[in-house]
């Protein structure tokens, strides 16, 4: 149901993955009245997705490692009494006189009824999106992200494809092809851009890290049971087909990316799973002017200080938002951040000081440390562009090609995003600038002392599509 205009909390949670949950249950469980916003109709976010009850699913933990956790976190927000908002889509934050916050979102199911729900502290735990990198053909049907791929499964319980190859770089690889596998799919192989020597630059992070290990091996146990080939330094780097996917090339790359010539060779498949790790999700923060860090591949994520406030007062951030590391990271943040909350508002400093705080707070570092590590090793390296031919679209909302982009900087000048969007209307379609930024940024980059850095975070007053009319309600602005 939609909040009410008169409703009011302690604490707003927006996000209701584990770091939501953590955060949520926590929160409640030290006495705070505590409303989870949720886009979805489903605690467990992206990672613990799990099919419509509609469809009858027996057995959803058999597309999870870790189900247990999930259920004892859902568990506790259900014993807790946390007011659970689902399909809840926050637009805006708003904060009138530095105390009192308003979440603005749309809900109903046509997405078009106004809610607000006020709070005196709001917990971000709005997770991340797939970094996607363009390629010749990408556009075709049968490519879809690696997560999405991933989502399909856990939450529709259908494959993209009968024969799929897994591309792009990153740890998510690894799971995503596994599940595809086990769920009956011929994964012909799984292609990595980067390679896994990179950890090796972080002995004493591994060391403390040994779940992450272990993952690593269920996942490559999996791949060798089901016979699926893992190329490291190597790229698709064209689609081929007419009305859908018919074959890829894959490329091997040297270390900066390019691809080598003569190395190309053609895989046959009917789908192509593709993604260049996630980017956090920091639009409703950095419209409020928070800080930001740069991460180690290149990414936004939110500069937090040791109880997970961002740099405006009263706002936590929680799990991705902070730098994508999994979700026993992004567990222990919301944890973390609920209890910080519940100190600042119930005027209990002494709960941060507390063996349990620190115990999150050592646990948190240590895992931060390997994101930081995973980040370094699967970074985007700077010579990808050169896969993308002229008429190569980069923006697939706006129909804006590479060298379109290219005139831009080359041509007309442009050195950052936003002249170049100014220029071409990349980003300015529906995904606003999610799906190409990316890509846009470095192009817009090339020849320059930046490299592939884009100039500065995403900044959006709006953090997702609003229709016109909800915007002209008097109510909208209350």
């Amino acid at each position: 149901m939609p909040a009410s205009p008169s409703e009011s909390y302690d604490l707003a949670v927006i996000g209701a993955g584990p770091a939501g949950l953590a955060g949520a249950a926590t929160a409640r469980e030290l006495g705070l009245t505590v409303a989870l916003l949720d886009a979805a109709g489903q605690t467990g976010g992206q990672f613990f997705r799990h099919p419509a009850p509609g469809l009858g699913a027996g057995r959803p933990q058999a597309l999870h490692h870790d189900w247990a956790a999930f259920a004892e976190l859902r568990r506790r927000l259900q014993a807790s009494g946390v007011t659970h908002l689902a399909h809840h889509h926050v637009w805006a934050l708003t904060r009138q006189d530095g105390h009192a916050w308003t979440a603005h979102a749309l809900t109903g199911a046509d997405g078009g009824t106004l809610a607000r729900v006020r709070a005196r502290a709001v917990l971000l735990a709005t997770g991340a999106y797939e970094r996607q990198l363009p390629f010749p053909g990408w556009t075709l049907p049968g490519v879809v992200g690696a997560g999405g791929a991933q989502a399909m499964l856990k939450s529709g319980l259908v494959l993209p494809g009968a024969r799929i190859v897994v591309a792009g770089s990153g740890p998510l690889l690894l799971a995503v092809a596994s599940s595809l596998a086990a769920a009956g799919a011929h994964v012909p192989a799984v292609v990595e851009a980067s390679g896994y020597t990179g950890y090796a630059r972080h002995p004493l992070t591994l060391a403390a890290n040994p779940h992450k290990l272990l993952e690593a091996t269920v996942h490559g146990s999996a791949l060798l049971r089901h016979r699926v080939p893992l190329h490291t330094r190597h790229a698709v780097t064209e689609v081929h087909g007419t009305d859908r996917v018919e074959a890829v090339t894959v490329s091997r790359l040297d270390r900066d990316w390019r691809p080598l010539s003569g190395t190309g060779r053609r895989v046959a498949c009917d789908a192509l799973a593709v993604g260049h790790g996630l980017m956090p999700q920091t639009e409703l923060a950095t419209g409020l002017g928070c800080a930001t860090r740069r991460t180690p591949d290149g990414t936004h994520a939110l500069a937090l200080d040791d109880l997970q406030e961002t740099s405006v007062p009263g706002l936590w951030a929680a799990g991705e938002p902070g730098g994508t590391g999994g979700w026993q990271l992004a567990r222990t943040e919301g944890e973390l951040a609920g209890i910080a909350v519940a100190a600042r508002l119930r005027a209990l400093p002494a709960l941060t000081t507390s063996r349990r705080v620190r115990d999150l707070a050592r646990r948190r570092d240590r895992m931060r440390a390997f994101a930081d590590a995973m980040a370094s090793a699967h970074a985007p390296g700077p010579g990808w562009t050169g896969w993308l031919t002229d008429d190569t679209e980069v923006c697939r909302c706006e129909e804006v090609t590479a060298g379109t982009v290219r005139e831009a900087v080359t041509g007309l000048g442009a050195r950052d995003t936003r002249t170049v969007k100014l220029l071409t209307r990349a980003g300015m379609g529906w995904c606003q600038g999610r799906m190409c930024g990316a890509a846009v940024a470095c192009l817009a980059a090339a020849g320059t002392a930046q490299g592939t850095v884009p100039s500065a975070a995403d900044r959006r007053p709006l953090a997702v599509p609003v229709p016109l009319g909800a915007l002209g309600d008097p109510a909208a602005g209350s």
